[in-house]
C-alpha cells in the first residue's frame, strides 16, 4: 500500500498522484519492499512528499544536503535526484538492515555516488561535524523526542537562506491540545509552538504527508 498524506482520502490521494510526476519503477519497488516490512513501513515518506522534496532541492540549487533519519531510503533518493552532478547528501541512520535496502535502490537509481551514509546516533553524527555552514538543505525524520536537539545542532551548520525540512510535525493530528497520546506527541506540540516564534527562522507548517515544517534560516 502506498503511503500518503494522512489528511487525504484514498480517492483524493489517487487523484493527486495521477496529476503529479509519476513515480518510476525504482520508487514503486522500494515502496513495495518497504511495505513488506510490516507496520514499520509507516515511517516511509509519501510519494507526493518525495516529489515535493526533489523539486525543492532543484529550485534551491542545493549542492550540499544532510538527512537525519534515512530508513529504507525513499527521502534520500528524492533529495539526491534533485542534486546537480557533484552534489552531496550526507545521511545518518542507526539501522544497517534498513539502510542496506536503501543503498540497493540508490545504486539502481544511479545516485549512490552522491550519497554518504553514516551509521550511529544522529546527535553524535551532527556533533562530529565542523561548526561550519556547509549545508543548504537538511531533512529531519528521526527520533521525534530529539527534534529540538537536532534543530539546535543543525542551525550553525546550515547556510543563511538554507532550509530545514522537518517531517511528522502534525503527528496524525495528535499535536492538538487534548489529543496527545505519548511523550513524542507532547514534545512535537511544544516544538511546533517554539518554532512559530523562533526569530532565527521563517516558519511554514504544511499539511503534507504527516505535517512538514519548513524553516528558512534568516
Amino acid at each position: 500500500m502506498t503511503p500518503k498524506s494522512f489528511l487525504l482520502t484514498d480517492e483524493l490521494h489517487r487523484y493527486l498522484l495521477d496529476h503529479t510526476d509519476p513515480i518510476d519503477a525504482v520508487q514503486r519497488d522500494l515502496i513495495d519492499e518497504t511495505a513488506a516490512l510490516g507496520g514499520i513501513a509507516s515511517m516511509q515518506i509519501a510519494p507526493e512528499q518525495g516529489a515535493f522534496m526533489t523539486m525543492l532541492t532543484r529550485l534551491m540549487g542545493v549542492t550540499s544536503a544532510i538527512e537525519i533519519g534515512t530508513f529504507t531510503g525513499y527521502s534520500a533518493l528524492a533529495i539526491a535526484r534533485g542534486l546537480p552532478p557533484g552534489g552531496r547528501l550526507l545521511c545518518s541512520d542507526v539501522s544497517p538492515e534498513w539502510t542496506d535496502i536503501a543503498k540497493r535502490y540508490w545504486h539502481r537509481a544511479g545516485v549512490g555516488g552522491l550519497i554518504e551514509l553514516t551509521l550511529g546516533p544522529a546527535l553524535d553524527t551532527l556533533r562530529s561535524l565542523p561548526l561550519d555552514p556547509a549545508y543548504e538543505l537538511a531533512f529531519v525524520d528521526a527520533d521525534k523526542v530529539e527534534y529540538p536537539a537536532y534543530v539546535e545542532e543543525l542551525y550553525p551548520r546550515i547556510r543563511t537562506n538554507g532550509l530545514l525540512v522537518i517531517d511528522n510535525t502534525l503527528r496524525d493530528g495528535r499535536v492538538m491540545p487534548g489529543h496527545e497520546e505519548n511523550d513524542a506527541d507532547r514534545i512535537i506540540a511544544g516544538f511546533n509552538h517554539a518554532l512559530a516564534v523562533d526569530q532565527r527562522f521563517d516558519t511554514v507548517l504544511l499539511p503534507l504527508a504527516d505535517g512538514l515544517t519548513l524553516l528558512r534560516k534568516r
